[in-house]
């Protein structure tokens, strides 16, 4: 009885998920989704990384833009340019421990849970109006991963600067055309400038740019627990 009276709950609470509003690339309206833009001078360099925000169910778009400000449709560094809408059935949306959808309820229940979407994303910015912003520990990755953790996105709580980044890289959507010469452009650019003043030289310089940005992130959350929140 027991079983079936969870199974019941679980089926009540993945039905209690209302259909969204289809996104809306002219008014910038991105229902559950993660958004991306370039950011100017680190992406010109390294154009995998950029300002990532994470939206409402109603589409409002939410990013860590500066220290104690949580921007509310107004994208910091330019329009969006990627896209990823993710499912709201992968999250876990408990109201006890016994109604937990995810794999690693306590854990999920330390870390904290969320009754909905909107409720994850809400106390996260409360949280994050406390938190100074830095590029290298506290950044908009780190908000955006906040959320899916108290969300337990696809079963984990493990969400970082790291993965976070690496899911909207290979699955995020462009808008349109020009979001990708946006993006990619200035990146260009500057490779042909640096080749054409300093030579081959440039492309190594660059390459350890990343290299060292890189190994810092990852540095920082698999090595030295808290260093990068």
């Amino acid at each position: 009885m027991q079983l079936q009276s969870g199974t019941q709950i679980e089926n009540s609470s993945t039905s209690a998920l209302w259909p969204l509003e289809p996104i809306d690339l002219k008014r910038s309206k991105f229902p559950c989704c993660l958004v991306w833009t370039p950011l100017p001078v680190v992406s010109w360099l390294a154009p995998y990384i950029g300002h990532i925000g994470i939206c409402r169910e109603d589409g409002s778009v939410l990013d860590f833009s500066g220290s104690n400000l949580v921007s509310v449709d107004d994208f910091a560094y330019g329009a969006v340019a990627r896209y990823l809408q993710l499912d709201r059935t992968k999250c876990c949306f408990p109201t006890n421990m016994a109604t937990h959808t995810c794999m690693i309820p306590y854990k999920h229940a330390e870390n904290g849970a969320a009754l909905s979407w909107d409720d994850a994303l809400n106390t996260s910015t409360r949280q994050f109006h406390h938190k100074y912003y830095n590029l290298f520990s506290c950044n908009c990755h780190s908000f955006v991963a906040r959320c899916l953790n108290q969300l337990a996105y696809d079963g984990s709580v493990n969400w970082n600067v790291v993965n976070l980044g690496a899911l909207i890289l290979w699955k995020g959507r462009w808008v349109d055309k020009m979001s990708v010469t946006r993006s990619f452009f200035p990146f260009l650019l500057v490779v042909c400038i640096g080749i054409f003043m300093a030579g081959w030289p440039f492309l190594v310089g660059m390459a350890i740019f990343s290299a060292l940005l890189l190994g810092w992130f990852i540095f920082g959350i698999y090595c030295v627990k808290g260093l990068i929140c």
